[in-house]
Parts: C-alpha cells; sequence; structure tokens
C-alpha cells in the first residue's frame, strides 16, 4: 500500500517518532479534506495501524540541584552580589512555592492573595477544565512567601494577585517562566530550567521519599492515575541507575579491577 510506503520511507529516514508522527498527522488531514470533498471514499487509515507517539521521561532536578538553586537564589545573596534587586523576595518565593505545592506556572500566575491559607497551609488552586484542588504548601514556601508580601505596599486585600510584575499587574506565566530561567543561570546551571521541570522535580522527589502515587496524582491535580505514572519510571531509572553504580554484579561494576 501507497501509505505504508511512505511511513517506511520517512521511518528510514532515521527520525524521531513524534516526527514520524507529525508528518503522518499531515498526511492524514490531507485524507480527511479529501474524503470531506468527496474526492475519495475509503480512510487508507482504517487498514493499517499508526506508531504510538514516543513517551519521554520528563527532565527533573536533583534534590541536590534544588537545594543549590535556593541557596543561590536567596534573597540577602541576592542582595550582596547584585545590589538592591527588589523582586528577590518575589521571585524566591515564587521558586519555593512551585517547587513545595508542583502547581504549574498558570495555575500560579492565577493566584490571588487569599488563595494561600498560611495557617492550614494549604493553596487553592484552579487548574485545568476549571478543576479546583487544595495543594499542601510547605513552612518554607509559606516563609518565603510572608517574606515576599511584607515588601508589598499595604494594605493587601485577599482578590488582589499574589504576584506582581513590574509594573504592579499580575504576574504572567511566561513572566514566571523567564524568573525561573534567570534563577537557573544566576546558580549555574549547566542546563535550562522551566517551571515544568520543577514539577516533575517535586513529583519526583515525593515518589523517591516514600510518597504514594495516589497522593501525588491529587497533588498535581491529574484527572487520570496514568498520566501520573511517568514517574514511577523516573524512579525506577534513578534505582537502577543507583544499583548499577553499587551493586558488585551492576552493568558499572563491571570490568573494574
Amino acid at each position: 500500500m501507497l501509505l505504508r510506503g511512505y511511513i517506511a520511507f520517512i521511518s528510514g529516514h532515521k527520525v524521531s517518532r513524534n516526527t514520524l508522527l507529525r508528518k503522518i498527522s499531515a498526511v492524514h488531514s490531507f485524507i480527511s479534506y479529501l474524503i470531506t470533498e468527496k474526492v475519495i471514499e475509503n480512510d487508507p487509515f482504517d487498514l493499517i495501524t499508526a506508531p504510538k507517539k514516543e513517551k519521554r521521561l520528563p527532565r527533573f532536578m536533583s534534590e541536590g540541584e534544588a537545594g543549590k538553586l535556593a541557596a543561590y537564589n536567596d534573597p540577602e545573596e541576592v542582595r550582596i552580589k547584585e545590589g538592591d534587586y527588589k523582586f528577590a523576595e518575589r521571585d524566591f518565593a515564587i521558586f519555593e512555592l512551585l517547587y513545595s505545592t508542583g502547581i504549574r506556572r498558570s495555575e500560579a500566575a492565577g493566584l490571588n492573595i487569599g488563595d494561600v491559607d498560611f495557617y492550614g497551609g494549604f493553596v487553592r488552586v484552579i487548574g485545568k477544565g476549571s478543576r479546583e484542588r487544595l495543594a499542601p504548601v510547605g513552612d518554607k514556601a509559606l516563609n518565603a512567601l510572608r517574606s515576599y508580601l511584607n515588601t508589598r505596599p499595604r494594605p493587601l486585600a485577599p482578590a488582589m494577585p499574589l504576584f506582581l510584575n513590574h509594573r504592579n499587574g499580575r504576574l504572567a506565566d511566561n513572566g514566571l517562566a523567564l524568573i525561573i530561567k534567570k534563577m537557573a543561570r544566576r546558580a549555574r546551571f549547566a542546563r535550562p530550567l522551566n517551571p515544568h521541570a520543577i514539577r516533575h522535580s517535586f513529583a519526583t522527589h515525593l515518589l523517591d521519599n516514600g510518597c504514594d502515587l495516589k497522593s501525588v496524582q491529587e497533588m498535581l491535580g491529574h484527572k487520570n492515575l496514568e498520566t501520573t505514572e511517568i514517574y514511577t519510571h523516573v524512579s525506577l531509572e534513578r534505582l537502577k541507575e543507583v544499583y548499577d553504580k553499587t551493586h558488585p554484579r551492576g552493568d558499572k561494576k563491571q570490568g573494574r579491577g
């Protein structure tokens, strides 16, 4: 069949599976158009099984890297090295909140001051599909938020945005991403960092330290448990890496004298 030949031809060029799927999707869209226009009657895709999307393990920080990011971006350290940078408390609070809760960058940008329960240790988050959830938040993040809010002009109202930009408007989620990127550069990270990698780090570190998958699902706001299961693969990969380095017959031990 011509379609199978095309897929085999593209595959022979050693492209990634996701690139192959994009090309197949373009052909499928064109065929759907031909069917709509009654140029052809049958969909040849009904006769083949297209390859599935490649699942990539998410990037994440080690616990040591998370500590390094916090240390290099401590507001006092930032002011010593960079002068009177007035957003140091805000940036630090953003990182601590993301790492403490695992919330998405859009969810963090959408928070108001009243969404933070400083006494109960929760933040009220509006996630995908307008689903509301309560995310636990740790003391370090709450303290960072308090320090940041203490730099804000009074009075503070519950309906005010939690994070402000330099114009005193709500900080957009892309602005939040730029802040995390800047913090990673300040900490001399070898690779770029984004808020989603912090979310991945949150989930991975919870599982590494014994948290159950169902609880991680609820904290991340995943509708389906299958979405959360990718983090078990990350943890297993790390477990295998430790095994290879430490077991007498692990892969990394082979060949040593």
